[in-house]
Order: C-alpha cells, then structure tokens, then sequence
C-alpha cells in the first residue's frame, strides 16, 4: 500500500490531487476529532494542517510513522519545531503562497483609513454628505517601518515603494537589501508601523508600553501576523495616550469572540471607539488565489523532498 497522508483540516482540492498524483494514499480527516486524530495518526507518513489542532511533542510522539508536516499558511506557532526536529520530521510552510494577498489587503486596509474610506461610505449609505469630516492624508512622503523581511514584509516593501513612501525595514534574521534599517531607525523616524514576523517566545507580547513609547512620533500600527504580538490592553494605552493614531489589525491575541468575557469585549469597544481604527478578521492572506497557490508551494516542496 502506497503512503498515506492525512488532511485534517479544510484545504483546497488541488492538494489531494496533487498528492495523489505523488502516489500518496490521501486520507480526509477534515471531519474528525482530535482524539480521531491522535488515535489514527501512528500509520500517517504525511500531515496537512492549517490551524484545527496543536501539532505538539505529545502528539508527535505518537506519530511513529511520520515523515513530513505541510502548514496550509505561513505561521507555525502551532506547531513545535523543535520536537519535529528531534524526531526527523520536515515542517513545510506556504509564505511564498499568500504574499501577495498579504500585500494587497495591507495596502487596501492602510489606504481605506488614510483616506476615511470606511468611515465616508457609512455615511453616505445614511445620506450624510461630509467632506471635510473626511478629508484624507496621503501615504505618500511618509516614512514606513516593516518589522520582518521575509516574504510578507518583501511584498509590502515593494507595493509601498512605488507610493513615493520611505521604506525602512529591519529583521533580526535575515539581511535586507535596499531598505535595511536598525531597530532604532524606526523608532525615530517611522509615521507608519506594519509587523511581518512570526509569533515566537521572544515577539509575544513584544508590543507593550515601552516598546510603543520608544517612537518619536505618532504611529499607524499594522499587525497582520499574529494577534499575541500586540497585546489589546497595550494598544489601548498607546491610543489613549496618542501614540497610536490609527491601527489596523487582521489578527487579535483571541480570535475566537464567541468566548471573550466581559472585560474582553469592553477592552475592544473601547479600542473600536477610535475612529481611525479598522480590524479584519484575519484574512489578509485568504484570497481565492493564495487559497490555490499555497497548495502549489506546499506540494512543490514536498516532491523536492521525495526526490532530493
């Protein structure tokens, strides 16, 4: 019996063909629970995953048979890569896949609130016909800090370029061509923030007080990583105190509203109250295209693995 590879969470179809194609055996398991799937996962050789469950060292440890994980998505906080590592196991990810719907979305969120676009077309749905209560500013002329160059902070440096923006760009990992930068350069010079890095032990939670008081000027603050970096008790204060004046956010640190408390939901009414505030819910990624083209990336480095 060829290998079999299991999906346990929704995907586009082009990946069980694909696979199948690869003369794996695909196995659906989008419908099963998580004990199914820790009970069934001993004779998968392969795992596709978006976001349903914690691929953990327990959970590793039972899964004898696996040789590779593919991540439908770019993050993979869910996933312990150090424990797939102890046991042989390749992690594949997709960033390649979704970069340009990450721009995109970016860019359309950022215009959307640089020129009140969300605001005005409320308005006029209510036939109110306020042009000076909508008066814009323009991205172009100002200066933009992008924290994380790998794919998504590429795409967006290069879309903003061409808005006659500064771009500024620092990573900590990996160098930066053109627009290379220090930490402290953004600090000092930045009007706009966008965050491109992953959520690890060290970026949790690394949007706080004293990392907002560190910038000399008022910023728009962008966060289409993950939630946990900017903590909602923190982009609070800094709105309060006029170091944030605009946000947009993709992602929140709990996603699933449907169990936030009481003081969770007065926390973000109090942060919606802000006009110059826009939030999505995290789909900036999540195009009809990035849908198909992770799959493309994910199978590509699959059978680059199997013929290496």
């Amino acid at each position: 019996m060829s290998a079999q590879v299991l999906i346990i969470d929704e995907v586009h179809e082009s990946m069980a063909q694909g696979l199948e194609a690869m003369q794996f055996s695909v196995v659906d398991g989008s419908t099963w629970s998580k004990e199914e799937i820790i009970h069934q996962i001993p004779i998968f050789e392969g795992l596709v995953v978006r976001s349903k469950l914690k691929i953990d060292a327990s959970f590793l440890a039972k899964a004898d048979s696996l040789r590779f994980i593919a991540r439908a998505g770019a993050g993979l906080d869910l996933i312990d890569l150090e424990a797939a590592s102890q046991r042989n196991i390749e992690v594949f990810s997709a960033n390649e896949g979704n970069k340009e719907a990450v721009a995109e979305h970016v860019i359309g969120q950022l215009l959307s609130l640089a020129h009140r676009l969300h605001k005005s077309d409320r308005e006029v749905r209510q036939g109110i016909w306020d042009r000076e209560g909508n008066r814009g500013w323009e991205i172009s002329g100002k200066t933009i800090g992008i924290i994380g160059y790998g794919h998504m902070g590429q795409s967006v440096a290069f879309r903003l370029s061409s808005f006659g923006s500064t771009i500024l760009a620092y990573d900590k990992y990996q160098p930066v061509s053109q627009y290379s930068a220090e930490m402290q350069d953004i600090f000092n010079q930045a009007d706009i923030v966008s965050l491109h890095i992953p959520l690890t032990d060290e970026t949790r939670g690394m949007v706080n007080e004293q990392w907002l008081s560190q910038f000399k000027k008022p910023i728009v603050l962008i966060n289409s990583s993950r939630g946990a970096i900017s903590p909602l008790p923190a982009i609070l204060i800094g709105l309060e105190k006029g170091q944030i004046q605009g946000l947009i956010l993709d992602v929140l640190p709990n996603e699933k509203i449907n169990t936030w408390s009481e003081e969770d939901k007065a926390l973000f009414n109090k942060i919606s109250a802000f006009p110059a505030t826009l939030f999505s819910p995290h789909v900036a990624g999540w195009t009809n295209e990035s849908y198909r083209k992770i799959n493309e990336v994910l199978l590509a480095k699959i059978k680059a693995f199997y013929t290496a």
